[in-house]
């Protein structure tokens, strides 16, 4: 993923705010066997400390693949929209003139794949996700011995990612200057389409955090 500096994050608390907000969806991508071209798995995750904790259906195909290389990269995006060119028309230029774009947030972890298999320690796994995704308790108890999860583990196998390396992008043209910036986000906003209204709150954001950009 190209990051360019004003597109970077401002610092780990930026993309760890933002993953924290909700952000827990993602394409968990493993390297192909030989000959193959690369597993691509859309799944929740949690985090756990520094480690990040997913679980997939024991049939799923990219487990050979894990085994053979533990290297792997979780890809989340959001906040994304599409930019009109004539929105980013240059002040004093024919609106037709303006080259569309993207917005968007993305994270992507560089991570080494540890598969859980223990029964114990897959539904402590459970446990933790379920405290995520479910923190008001409303399940039934996670044990080995007590349906219904007791029953369902040997059908799923957990992966605990230890994270290597973080790349963090903001595409939000901080590049260009306040008031192009400002005019997108309220006209995002007005648009009000898709993700327009959460893409337009980051853009502000940053602007709030970064001011102005020195060329």
């Amino acid at each position: 993923m190209l990051v360019h500096p004003w597109d970077a994050a401002l610092d780990e608390s930026e993309w760890q705010t933002w993953i924290a907000d909700g952000h827990d969806f993602g394409q968990l991508s493993v390297n192909g066997l030989p000959g193959r071209p690369p597993a691509v798995v859309p799944t929740h995750f949690s985090c756990d400390g520094p480690d990040l904790l997913v679980h997939l259906a024991r049939p799923n195909p990219v487990w050979e693949a894990i085994e053979r290389d533990p290297c792997v990269i979780l890809t989340v995006i959001g906040d994304h929209a599409f930019v009109p060119g004539p929105w980013r028309a240059p002040a004093g230029t024919p609106p037709l003139d303006g080259v569309p774009t993207s917005y968007y947030a993305a994270v992507q972890f560089t991570c080494r794949a540890g598969v859980v298999d223990d029964p114990e320690a897959k539904a402590e796994l459970l446990r933790r996700q379920l405290a995520h995704f479910q923190p008001d308790g409303d399940h039934a108890a996670v044990a080995v011995d007590r349906p219904p999860y007791g029953r369902m583990l040997s059908g799923i196998r957990g992966l605990r990612l230890e994270v290597t390396a973080v790349r963090a992008k903001f595409k939000y043209d901080d590049h260009k200057p306040v008031e192009h910036r400002t005019a997108v986000a309220d006209r995002l906003t007005a648009r009000g389409e898709g993700l327009d209204v959460p893409t337009a709150h980051q853009q502000r954001r940053r602007l709030d955090r970064m001011g102005p950009w020195k060329r």
